[in-house]
């Protein structure tokens, strides 16, 4: 099933459905507590963990794959490590397309696996909330445009994990097209003075397979639409129309059938994501056009040296 985010998790301030929704935030937060008393599990393996606190949209994936380069241009043995989620397909494929790929339904035993096969690095997409896990080095991703939302935790609002929590880390990624950026550094830097921040603008690596005298229908699935639609307009394509589907949406023959009679309808070309593309590419459309993305990392420098 795909769930689409409360359109007041993105207020600026809480409203009434996240007030109501207090006392089941609460009771997450206790348990929350009692799982981080639990005993760490360290590994011989170092492991390096990108995740979030919002959930979903955050560019950790893009992020992962970009650490697994860096790593591997100075001859680092590494693997992605993920745990297994049926819905989350296309993250997996995108993952496997990449580089080695371990998944489970367990990710100590994830870790192991790699360690075994004498991975030198395990990247993990995913995973800051599990508590079980003693990480070598741990990265928080924010999206610039959504940031911390409404600031509320889960189900009031879209954090994981309350926003102070930064006190707790080192690392944090702000990926986007480097909107807010002065505004959110010093916002960061008052709950942590002492966090390291870097940030990433998202790069489309087959722009030229577009053309900027057409109009252009664009569609994805994702959690960061707006930095999608953002990135396009940046590299000046014409967004006549765009439409929003759940995070991680499963498409139906009929979705992709409306999307392109839209299309004729407006007289548009139709870009969606790779990711997206991922999910529906067994039905064969030619008429649907992905862009390819990556993180450019601003001051690349700086951060690969404070992970390595």
């Amino acid at each position: 099933m795909n769930l689409r985010k409360p359109k007041f998790w993105d207020q600026k301030k809480p409203n009434i459905y996240a007030y109501i929704l207090l006392p089941i935030t609460f009771l997450i937060q206790v348990i929350n507590r009692i799982k981080a008393k639990q005993t760490k599990k360290k590994f011989k393996i170092k492991t390096i963990c990108i995740g979030n606190f919002y959930a979903g949209g955050t560019g950790k994936t893009s992020l992962s794959i970009k650490v697994k380069e860096i790593l591997e241009n100075k001859n680092i043995k590494t693997c992605f490590v993920k745990k297994f989620y049926k819905d989350q397909d296309d993250e997996q494929k995108i993952l496997k397309k990449n580089g080695s790929l371990i998944l489970s339904q367990n990710r100590i035993r994830a870790i192991e696996e790699a360690q075994s096969e004498n991975f030198e690095v395990a990247i993990l997409d995913d995973g800051l909330q599990d508590k079980s896990i003693d990480y070598d080095v741990r990265i928080v991703c924010f999206n610039n445009i959504n940031w911390k939302g409404n600031g509320m935790t889960i189900p009031s609002g879209p954090l994981r994990e309350n926003i102070n929590n930064l006190k707790d880390y080192k690392h944090l990624f702000l990926n986007g097209n480097l909107e807010n950026i002065d505004s959110l550094k010093k916002e960061i830097l008052t709950i942590n003075p002492n966090i390291n921040i870097y940030t990433g603008k998202y790069e489309a690596t087959n722009i030229n397979e577009f053309k900027t005298n057409y109009n252009y229908l664009v569609f994805s699935g994702i959690g960061n639409h707006q930095t999608f639609i953002s990135m396009l307009k940046n590299y000046d394509l014409i967004v006549l129309k765009d439409i929003e589907f759940p995070d991680h949406y499963k498409y139906s023959k009929k979705d992709l059938e409306f999307i392109i009679s839209e299309s004729k309808r407006l007289n548009c070309k139709i870009i969606t994501t790779e990711k997206d593309y991922l999910r529906f590419e067994n039905f064969n459309l030619e008429e649907i056009k992905f862009i390819k993305s990556r993180i450019k990392i601003i001051d690349e420098m700086k951060f690969i040296n404070s992970i390595t």
